[in-house]
């Protein structure tokens, strides 16, 4: 009887005990998750003590957070056990609070350690660090440039205008056309009539891009191919000029093709966010002046750094620079925009930076024949902070760094480009035979360009 009363005192005393509950943070503990390089991740870990599940390794041992915080209360209130049996009590998970005594020297016996517990002084100054760590953390994130939810739209809303303006499958191009490579004049291509045959005068059309002439293709659309698709030479009076105007057996299917494009560029442009806002005549100026800006930031898709050549499906339509040359470009274009597919390709950009760009170069303000520059500008503006922001939020290091930069260098130099693009244009148009296989919408939308 004596003996289940002395068991009964204990019980009774462990359980007040218990009620000065470990109310204590983790931060009590100097807890060692992995102590030990040798340790194996994958072994279960078991409390030293009573075998229950441990969380690591508390006080230099592996033990469980219950022989923890009993460790850390006995060793604070310098408690002093008495085993109420043999003194040599076997603890489990399921009779650890029985023998307070036993359970204390099992854990001094796995090597458990006073000299580990913080004071509470340390504990404090330990919560206060933890929470100055959670709080500056907290501010960094808050910091960090974020997308709005308006950006976030004008991003979608440019993605889904690209993929309904671009067919990956470049399945389109085989009602062109077809392409005539190394033939003598170009004649047996040249008697399919064009695809696009309506004529487009801005008298007819007030809005080039209601016309019904850029209904004529399927609306899978296709982009890019890049249409160095007009032709020709510096000026007439050029020392250099050496194009042998009767080798252009490629005019017809590269005029398709760039007809096309252009096609496939004004419906990217109509689906632009506030791009209808502006002025029938600003949307034709802004487009007449960018429309072979675009086709060329497009063409990129397509275009392979392996053999330097804009691959748009079967082999048929796998264009060198020697096809571009068979429709009366001349090296002074071609050799430039190689190097420019070629830096373009090399940015590694993002679809959403991709679509971003091309919507940037159109709605440049400082096109000739645009009226409301300020309301262009600020349409430019609010993509180009979509643009700087999707960068530091979305493209990691080291591809973002400078990129926003050598992204607007592009534009700058696609403005070369474009202008060696309409000196080789009026070269070639000038000549009759040539500027009849030219398509309604190439003579409209280039046409601008001859004095």
């Amino acid at each position: 009887m004596s003996q289940l009363q002395s068991s009964w005192e204990a019980r009774q005393q462990h359980m007040a005990y218990l009620r000065d509950t470990d109310t204590e943070s983790a931060a009590a503990s100097t807890s060692l998750p992995d102590a030990g390089g040798d340790f194996d991740r994958n072994a279960p870990r078991i409390c030293g003590v009573c075998g229950d599940k441990a969380t690591g390794f508390h006080f230099n041992a592996m033990t469980c957070e219950g022989c923890k915080g009993f460790f850390r209360r006995s060793m604070k209130r310098k408690a002093m056990f008495t085993c109420p049996f043999n003194g040599d009590c076997r603890i489990t998970k399921d009779n650890r609070r029985h023998c307070q005594a036993c359970r204390l020297k099992r854990c001094v016996d796995i090597g458990m350690m006073k000299e580990f517990i913080l004071t509470d002084e340390e504990v404090q100054r330990k919560r206060e660090m933890i929470l100055k760590r959670k709080e500056e953390e907290a501010l960094k994130e808050s910091l960090k440039p974020k997308l709005s939810e308006e950006q976030q739209q004008v991003i979608a809303t440019l993605l889904e205008a690209h993929r309904k303006t671009y067919d990956p499958t470049y399945s389109d191009f085989a009602k062109f056309r077809p392409p005539v490579r190394n033939a003598g004049d170009g004649k047996e291509a040249a008697g399919s009539d064009s695809i696009l045959a309506q004529d487009l005068s801005l008298e007819d059309s007030a809005d080039l891009f209601g016309s019904e002439a850029f209904g004529a293709f399927p609306e899978s659309v296709e982009p890019h191919m890049f249409s160095n698709l007009v032709l020709s030479e510096k000026n007439d009076e050029s020392g250099s000029m050496n194009i042998d105007f009767s080798q252009f057996s490629m005019l017809p299917h590269l005029a398709d093709l760039v007809s096309y494009s252009i096609q496939k560029v004004i419906g990217f442009a109509k689906m632009i966010p506030g791009f209808r806002d502006l002025t029938a005549e600003d949307q034709i100026a802004l487009l007449k002046s960018s429309a072979i800006e675009v086709i060329m930031l497009r063409s990129n898709q397509s275009f392979t750094l392996e053999d330097m050549t804009w691959t748009c499906g079967s082999h048929d339509f796998k264009y060198r620079v020697s096809d571009v040359t068979q429709a009366g470009h001349s090296m002074d274009l071609l050799e430039p925009l190689v190097k420019f597919q070629v830096g373009l390709k090399k940015l590694n950009l993002h679809e959403e930076e991709h679509v971003l760009l091309m919507a940037i170069c159109i709605l440049s303000p400082d096109r000739p024949g645009v009226q409301d520059t300020s309301l262009v500008e600020s349409l430019q503006d609010r993509l180009s902070d979509t643009l700087q922001t999707y960068i530091r939020c979305r493209h990691p290091p080291p591809g973002s760094r400078l990129l926003y930069a050598k992204m607007i260098q592009k534009l700058a130099d696609l403005r070369s480009l474009n202008e060696e693009h309409s000196k080789q244009y009026r070269c070639i148009s000038v000549q009759p035979e040539h500027s009849m296989q030219l398509t309604p919408l190439v003579l409209e939308v280039f046409g601008n360009e001859i004095s």
